[in-house]
């Protein structure tokens, strides 16, 4: 059987190169200081989703990616690895969206893309660690919902195996599609580009990109309609203004502190268990610990 599949993915920053500019006074990520990758564990789900796509011909798979106008770089590295086509939903308007209005864009988008089969994404991103956005946009979609994926297993007559790695052993599950399955870092390692589909591929771009290109390369696109990526607005996904962006966000940054650790003096300690203890308590009650 063909499949319609879905791959949620997130362009976000390195986060092994956080500096002093990470963040911004309003408690959001200052995105334009840090370099941006593809989310790692995106990059599982999207191996996931490939060799369904292998092992069901004439299936399709399609990267939505929710953020700035340069979150087109990651369509265009899931594309040279095997992807079909993908979507940018961008807009000023969803700036600074928590996990809930995060989530509601996102199923917007899948509403407007319509038939699907299954949505994969990766468990978590590593600029918010919350895991929330997979298991939230299967709720607003009304559907199942597979979390800490390690591998499809099977996929067929309207039901996928899933094996899932959880933190005491493995468990395997069977759910009714569509559904959306979050996969986790520990499943198989997305594989390299391909290096036909890179030169194939190496001008896909936005329209807003398109618009900046040189003219022979903007003539080119048109030549080749599928190198253009889609491009939505909120507009585009009828997403309300007050559930998207920082308005429809509860969740509010009250205060962000730059903790840096310095040695200022050092202590020898004995064996003895009444020093251990006095310490121990000495630093719950100046909150290096707990």
């Amino acid at each position: 059987m063909s499949l319609n599949i879905i791959v949620l993915a997130k362009q976000v920053p390195d986060t092994r190169n956080v500096g002093k500019d990470a963040m911004k006074e309003d408690g959001t990520i200052n995105r334009a200081a840090l370099p941006a990758i593809f989310n790692p564990e995106d990059l599982n789900a999207l191996e996931q989703a490939l060799r369904l796509k292998e092992a069901n011909p004439g299936s399709t798979v399609t990267l939505l990616t929710m953020g700035l106008p340069r979150a087109a770089e990651i369509i265009r590295e899931a594309i040279y690895r095997g992807a079909d086509s993908g979507i940018v939903l961008t807009d000023r308007a969803l700036g600074g969206a928590d996990t809930l209005a995060t989530s509601y864009s996102l199923a917007q988008a899948v509403k407007k893309f319509g038939n699907f089969d299954i949505i994969l994404g990766g468990r978590q991103a590593i600029d918010g660690d919350t895991a929330q956005v997979g298991p939230q946009i299967a709720e607003k979609l009304g559907i199942p919902q597979v979390t800490y994926a390690e591998e499809i297993v099977d996929l067929k007559d309207g039901f996928v195996t899933v094996k899932r790695r959880l933190e005491h052993g493995v468990e395997t599950v069977k759910a009714p599609l569509p559904c959306v399955v979050t996969v986790n870092g520990s499943a198989a390692e997305c594989r390299p580009r391909n290096a036909v589909r890179v030169q194939k591929y190496k001008y896909a771009v936005t329209p807003s990109e398109k618009a900046k290109m040189p003219e022979e390369l903007q003539a080119l696109v048109e030549k080749r309609p599928y190198l253009l990526l889609n491009e939505w607005s909120a507009a585009d996904v009828n997403a309300d203004p007050e559930q998207i962006g920082l308005p429809g966000s509860p969740t509010k940054v009250k205060a962000v502190v730059n903790v840096v650790f310095t040695a200022k003096e050092s202590r020898r300690l004995s064996d003895a268990d009444a020093e251990i203890e006095d310490l121990v308590k000495e630093l719950i009650a100046n909150h290096t610990i707990g």
